[in-house]
């Protein structure tokens, strides 16, 4: 192997660091193929549609198509902060991406907990798999079960509020109750496979901690907080972050499966505004021009919750 010396250090020479990438490359080749299928899905739906961002700066015509399109600037942009939508879709969206996060993030982190402190192996399987199995109920089949147990005439509810003589409000059609319906329905859902990765982050701590704690003389309750969470934070906090990124990303399906005229005050997100402004009304640069603004603001979100955790926590992405 040929080498040259340079400034007092040993540098290989570019023949051998081709020989070795190529070893490298060659070892990882299994790795590689198993990676391809997704490499190809990603640059197919991600970056390829990634051009037809354009037309949100234009009045995008099918006929003239993407670059015949007159250019037009920010007139999509400042048209969607100016319209009585705006306010009122921000609001939602926000109101409903954090009160997912306050209650959705800490109670798979607190589940986890509850799980790893089961010592009865046959009872911690049946908890855990309960805890799972909403998590596969589809969006649709899960908007189907809330219409049918909150149906103020003939729901699960109001059966059971009749026996006492209870008359079920409509609270579907109740703007204000849109966002707790949303979040706890998905909390009940999704709970339990979230806890997963707080499972595997608990099961990797060295058993010694403990064995020291209880020489110490600590009961559960100071594992839990001087052993447990604490090695639990780096892994909430990357969790944490990537949720962060994406609150403005409500999810689009449930709401609009869930969405009636009456509640439409409290369940208007950006997400289905868009899919009416696109689709419906076929103003494709407006709702392009909508869609560009929440992953901008998104990633903004992203890169501050980033920036915030290192400074305080010193784990980030980045």
């Amino acid at each position: 192997m040929k080498t040259k010396v340079e400034d007092g250090s040993l540098v290989l020479s570019n023949r051998s660091k081709q020989s070795i990438f190529g070893k490298k490359l060659k070892k990882s080749a299994p790795l590689y193929v198993l990676l391809l299928p997704s490499i190809i899905l990603l640059i197919c739906f991600f970056y390829i549609p990634l051009y037809g961002i354009v037309i949100a700066f234009k009045d995008y015509s099918p006929a003239l198509g993407f670059w015949g399109s007159p250019w037009v600037g920010f007139k999509h942009f400042i048209q969607f902060f100016n319209s009585y939508q705006f306010d009122l879709t921000i609001k939602n969206t926000l109101t409903i991406g954090l009160y997912s996060i306050l209650v959705g993030f800490p109670l798979p982190i607190a589940l986890a907990i509850l799980c790893n402190q089961i010592r009865v192996g046959m009872f911690k399987k049946v908890f855990q798999v309960t805890t799972y199995l909403p998590h596969f109920i589809s969006t649709m089949v899960m908007c189907g079960m809330i219409l049918i147990f909150l149906s103020p005439s003939n729901g699960l509810f109001a059966n059971l509020l009749s026996l006492i003589g209870v008359e079920m409000p409509n609270i579907l059609s109740n703007p204000s109750a849109f966002s707790s319906i949303y979040v706890w329905s998905d909390v009940w859902q999704h709970v339990g496979w979230d806890s997963i990765i707080f499972l595997a982050a608990l099961s990797a701590i060295n058993p010694t901690y403990y064995e020291a704690a209880t020489m110490d003389g600590a009961g559960k309750l100071q594992k839990i907080l001087h052993i447990d969470l604490p090695l639990l934070l780096p892994t909430a906090m990357i969790l944490l972050i990537l949720r962060a990124g994406n609150v403005l990303s409500v999810g689009f399906e449930k709401v609009l499966l869930l969405q009636n005229p009456l509640n439409l005050a409290g369940s208007e997100v950006i997400s289905t505004y868009v899919y009416k402004v696109g689709l419906q009304n076929f103003e494709y640069s407006l709702s392009t021009a909508i869609g560009l603004f929440n992953s901008v603001v998104n990633v903004i979100i992203l890169l501050l919750v980033n920036w915030i955790s290192k400074r305080l926590t010193k784990t980030s992405l980045l």
